[in-house]
């Protein structure tokens, strides 16, 4: 039989208790609700009727662009005039025009259109991919009702409210859906919420009663009804409803709801009412515009373009005094002017004016100081960088055949600089698949292999012993060889042997397997474990026709594990009805295998509150049976006194379980006479019938009334696998100092699991859970959280243990309190003295306000994970990027020292040129430098760059740390480096004045003139900046030294080429490199000489860092130099070591207890053998 007509005949309600009970209408009637916020009204099956009003709602198009068409060029200029330097430049380009410029408009205009242009293009790009993708979704298909019981497909944008459409399985729902029906006879669906909240459990929706018979594409044909509901919002755990079908009235919740984005899993079909489209829906509600984030590079960059601008002005006004002075003393004696005759700008009779109009001359001549192609450089940098993320090979899924993908690069520094990563979805973390590992049985531990702690732990114990064993004595020595060798035995010989691997099933222990277990001293308790793993679930079966065995659909990956435990021991669920569980048992007494069925008799299933699951079963031979399986905590409570045999052991293996990262479920069960089962069981129908608001109290007090006087049988232990690399990643987030907060919808149960499997908690780490009382007095809440937090604060304060560490637990409904204006500061400074901090079960509004404290409250930057609708708002409040570390400081702080060290020289020049506004360097000279003779090596600088290799900086994590510490972009080095710009002007013309100011020039004995000397101090300007930012390079590629070089050549080559040109074009310019330059000999050794002296200082600061006060990088560089790391691996190892930060979270701190815990074992063997000393010989 196939899956689907398995399912068909399973009415899944009634597995459930606490769940999936629909109401009559009889029973608890309509919502009342009149007013503002409930106007809505959907006539189902006519979507026509939707097109006029007053029933006109919103089409299922959506757009997540930050332009359209018409918004693209006001909006992108509005974004371009938000950046200082581009603002200046555009009053300069503007003053161009008129004949107070020293340069021409087009020089002046040609290198603002470029820059602003090729930002505004990459903006556009980025736009457009989010238009592509919008495209696709838009474009996807889904069955829609046609009309006469007929369906067809229809994209999803086509959708409008009033459509029945039929989603099939692993299909998203394209719009916001009532649900009508499913495959199932009682209307229930599974729906995977990942998208929308981040959980990875499957969600159960049922749908009314009175709608279960539509249940296939005929039924719909004269379908009509009426909804009547709350208008679109973007809460997305509430509903309010009513729903007019057949002259009845029926009441509409969360649980009838199948939201947009979410996808239907485990579920053949469903036919729902499409109630909000588009924007209009709730995931859409959620989303907010495309912001426009700027990075703190950028905005730093802002603070330092005022400095520079000052220097401007201060160096400008100096100009124009002096231009003033100059024409109201000294021109009326220069007749060659002809002072009589000018205009006002050079009246000696009017020195004020003159002063003035000159200041603008200064301000565009000088305006270099500014650097026009910083923005555009760095806006080509991330676009690179953005490039190889999207082809990073390390950043593919080949499962999925997703590569990486940038959606933006305005933000790819601000990685570099992040302090506290705040994650939403802890699913992603995972695989969403439990390995079955080990157990315990009647006190007895089966299993051999070990789990990944366990592995690392033994292995980095071995190395640091290798390390120690360098310094020992010789006899020590042999003790740490005999303690080697007993670490080896945690990795047992057993994992050597290669199996075909089983999914949820990792188990190795030969006492167990092919029917072993029949020989063990408890071979009946054995059974019954096996039973309960097999019996204990709400799993459908579906055989593998190709394989002959049975994969199962579970609500969770555990129950899977535990399945696919029992199939492989020997007792294999194939078969599932209303009533009933039937188990193929391969092993038994008699040596025969026997298909076993067991009746269901109750179901009580698995809550975060009640941690356990518990299922009332009756036997072949007619027993009952209460199997249960639930936290040990829990379990342990509830035991009998005759039931306690094998707590004690039991104890022992789930403490070293959870030690080595397993995730433990106790397992118990007790039998029941058949008057006891009757007496309970009239209880809880009664309980399960009611209606009213203690339904849900009845039912957990009878079930409690139960679940008492159990018998312990055992302990699993699962491994829960996590996505390749994760363990490895938050470990090396850890030791880069970085802290990490989740921030999940997820229920607490299963965000505490998943931050233990993923090392965010361990075994031994002290949780401090703030948790609200239950009390309608709001200040008496407060009050009590208050005290926690005080409590706890304190206590972490007079914590004395060096390796202790703590973690922060807290629900949504405490957070509403702590995020208070007079209680968020005491909240925040508990949660930073806190190595981990999980905030459950919060709101979109929450996690974005939980952002904002961390952003504003610390001051450090911040990075949000996340892929739901609700973790817009915590993304928006975040400071978030993908990017490299330390690069954009570098290339930022080399623009300013280039545009120093040229464009000062402008202004010495007007010092020695009467402050006439005169410039040394041709029109050209000026375009061509920022925007191509010195972009396009620090573009290299900036995509390229890398101070170690990638491998390098895995291996020593704590490297990451100059990021955050801005080591690289900080006061000190800023003004290091304009320092160094200053220096190199007064170099570049100084010393060339010294050179050519009274110097024969040419073979003939001529001087050089203005143009000689300025093409010959901007050939230093190229050399001597090239050659800067050669030497702050670490990493050479061919790109690298074709950039680097090939802008020294071009400049030969335009001085050649522009040359050649004929004089009305060239000017004074004509043929002066083939002519003049290149025979004087002086040309080339002034260009040789002030290139070394502008360097020498960088090269002397850099020596004297490297070898006294070097940083960790530059350790590590001269390790690979010198090939220590291939000739030297001891030498390495340690070093390694040596950089291992010590951290509170992540797998080595895991790791490192899981060490400590086996040397104290260590010693202890130790001391008990030295007490009682060696055997004697026989």
């Amino acid at each position: 039989m196939t899956r689907v007509g398995i399912r068909a005949k399973l009415r899944l309600s009634n597995l459930y208790t606490f769940t999936c009970l629909r109401p009559r209408a009889t029973e608890e009637g309509a919502h009342s609700f009149d007013g503002p916020g409930y106007s809505r009204i959907v006539l189902c099956n006519q979507p026509l009727m939707h097109n006029k009003k007053p029933f006109k709602y919103r089409s299922n198009h959506v757009s997540t662009t930050k332009y359209n068409v018409f918004t693209f060029l006001p909006k992108a200029l509005y974004e371009q005039f938000h950046r200082v330097a581009n603002l200046y430049f555009l009053g300069a380009a503007i003053v161009s025009f008129s004949p107070l410029s020293p340069f021409t408009a087009e020089s002046m205009v040609a290198p603002l259109v470029f820059v602003v242009g090729l930002s505004m293009a990459k903006e556009a790009l980025e736009d457009w991919q989010r238009f592509m993708q919008d495209i696709k979704v838009n474009n996807r298909k889904v069955k829609f009702h046609k009309g006469e019981g007929v369906f067809g497909n229809r994209s999803w944008k086509k959708l409008r409210v009033g459509d029945v459409v039929k989603v099939e399985k692993d299909q998203f729902f394209p719009a916001d859906l009532l649900l009508l029906s499913s495959s199932y006879e009682d209307g229930i669906c599974y729906v995977e919420t990942m998208n929308l909240d981040g959980e990875t459990n499957l969600k159960v929706k049922r749908a009314l009663e009175v709608t279960l018979p539509l249940n296939e594409d005929e039924a719909f044909k004269n379908f009509t009804g009426t909804i009547k509901c709350e208008d679109p919002n973007p809460s997305l755990y509430t509903f309010i409803g009513n729903f007019e079908y057949s002259d009845e009235v029926y009441a509409l919740d969360p649980s009838q709801i199948l939201l947009r984005d979410s996808k239907l899993r485990n579920t053949a079909f469903v036919y729902g009412i499409v109630i909000f489209t588009g924007h209009d829906s709730k995931v859409m509600k959620n989303a907010t515009k495309t912001p426009s984030k700027r990075s703190k590079i950028e905005r730093k960059m802002d603070y330092i373009i005022y400095v520079l601008f000052s220097i401007l002005l201060m160096i400008s006004f100096i100009s124009s005094i002096g231009f003033a002075v100059k024409t109201k003393f000294e021109m009326p004696h220069w007749w060659y002017l002809q002072p009589k005759n000018t205009d006002d700008y050079y009246n000696p009779k009017r020195p004020v004016l003159s002063g003035i109009g000159h200041l603008i001359t200064a301000l565009i001549l000088y305006g270099y100081l500014i650097p026009i192609s910083l923005y555009v450089s760095i806006e080509v940098v991330k676009v690179l960088q953005a490039t190889f993320i999207n082809k990073d090979i390390h950043m593919y899924d080949e499962e999925t055949g997703n590569p990486a993908q940038a959606r933006t690069s305005n933000l790819n520094e601000e990685l570099g600089q992040v302090d506290t990563i705040l994650s939403d979805k802890t699913g992603t973390l995972t695989c969403n698949q439990m390995d079955f590992l080990k157990c315990s049985i009647a006190g007895t531990a089966y299993g051999v292999r070990s789990s990944e702690v366990e592995i690392a732990a033994a292995q980095q114990m071995a190395t640091d012993l290798e390390d120690q064993d360098v310094e020992r004595s010789t006899d020590f020595r042999q003790k740490g060889k005999q303690l080697e060798i007993e670490l080896e035995s945690v990795i047992s010989k057993d994992e050597m042997v290669l199996k075909p691997p089983i999914k949820g099933f990792s188990f190795q222990d030969s006492c167990l397997m092919e029917g072993n277990w029949l020989n063990e001293p408890n071979a009946d308790a054995i059974m019954l474990f096996f039973r309960i793993l097999a019996i204990c679930h709400t799993a459908v079966p579906e055989l593998n026709e190709e394989t002959g065995s049975y994969t199962y659909e579970s609500e969770s990956p555990d129950e899977g594990a535990f399945l696919v435990a029992a199939r492989e021991f020997g007792f294999e669920f194939f078969k599932r009805t209303q009533s009933s569980v039937f188990v193929h048992e391969r092993y038994s007494a008699s040596g025969q295998a026997t298909d076993r069925e067991f009746k269901i008799l109750n179901m009580l299933e698995f809550t975060s509150k009640r941690k356990r699951m518990t299922v009332i079963v009756r036997n072949e031979e007619g027993q009952i049976l209460l199997l249960c399986k639930g936290a040990d905590s829990v379990i342990f409570d509830r035991l009998s006194k005759n039931g306690r045999l094998y707590e004690e052991d039991t104890t022992r293996h789930l403490n070293e379980y959870a030690e080595a990262g397993l995730r433990t479920l106790a397992l118990a069960y007790k039998k029941l006479g058949e008057s006891e089962y009757s007496a309970w069981n009239d209880d809880f129908q009664k309980a399960k019938t009611s209606v009213g608001a203690d339904r849900e109290r009845m039912l957990e007090n009878v079930a409690e009334m139960m679940e008492r006087d159990l018998i312990l049988i055992g302990a699993t232990a699962v491994e829960d696998k996590l996505q390749k690399g994760v363990p490895q990643c938050i470990d090396k987030l850890a030791q880069a100092g970085l802290k990490i907060w989740v921030l999940t919808g997820d229920k607490t149960e299963t965000a505490v699991n998943i931050g233990y499997a993923c090392s965010l908690l361990r075994q031994g780490m002290k949780q401090v859970c703030i948790t609200a009382i239950n009390s309608d007095a709001r200040e008496v809440v407060k009050e009590d959280i208050l005290s926690q937090i005080t409590k706890a604060s304190q206590m972490i304060k007079l914590e004395k243990d060096s390796h202790a560490a703590f973690a922060l637990i807290v629900d949504g409904k405490t957070l509403a309190f702590a995020l208070d204006d007079d209680m968020k500061r005491h909240f925040l400074f508990l949660a930073v003295q806190c190595a981990s901090v999980i905030c459950c079960r919060v709101s979109p509004k929450q996690k974005a306000l939980v952002t904002r404290l961390v952003k504003e409250g610390t001051g450090k930057t911040t990075l949000a994970i996340g892929d739901g609708a609700n973790d817009v708002g915590m993304i928006k409040e975040a400071d978030i990027g993908v990017g490299i570390s330390g690069v954009e400081g570098m290339q930022v702080c080399y623009f300013f020292y280039k545009n120093i060290a040229f464009g000062l020289t402008l202004f010495y020049f007007e010092a020695f040129a009467g402050f006439s506004g005169q410039s040394v360097y041709v029109d050209w000279y000026m375009l061509l430098f920022n925007v191509v003779l010195t972009s396009l090596p620090v573009i290299s600088l900036g995509a390229f760059e890398q101070d170690v290799s990638s491998e390098i900086c895995l291996q020593f994590p704590a490297l990451y740390k100059q990021g955050p510490k801005n080591l690289f972009f900080d006061w000190y080095k800023i003004l290091g480096w304009i320092g160094n710009g200053l220096y190199s002007s007064l170099i570049v013309f100084f010393l060339n004045i010294f050179i050519f100011y009274d110097q024969a020039f040419c073979a003939g004995g001529q001087t050089a003139d203005m143009d000689a000397l300025g093409t010959t101090m901007f050939t230093c300007i190229i050399w001597a900046l090239n050659c800067q930012i050669a030497f702050t390079m670490s990493h050479f590629t061919w790109i690298q030294y074709l950039f680097i070089w090939g802008s020294i050549i071009m400049w030969y080559l335009f001085l050649f080429v522009y040359g050649m040109l004929s004089p009305t074009t060239s000017g004074n310019v004509y043929q002066l490199l083939v002519e003049v330059l290149a025979p004087a000999p002086s040309y080339w050794m002034a260009t040789l000489l002030v290139t070394i002296t502008c360097n020498l200082p960088y090269l002397a600061h850099i020596s004297y860092q490297r070898c006294f006060h070097p940083l960790d990088h530059h350790i590590i560089q001269e390790i690979k130099y010198y090939k220590k790391d291939v000739e030297d691996q001891r030498m390495w190892s340690r070093e390694r070591s040596k950089a291992r930060e010590k951290t509170m979270i992540g797998f080595t701190a895991r790791v490192d207890a899981k060490i400590r815990q086996l040397k104290v074992k260590l010693q202890r063997k130790h001391l008990s053998s030295e007490i009682h000393g060696p055997a004697p010989s026989s």
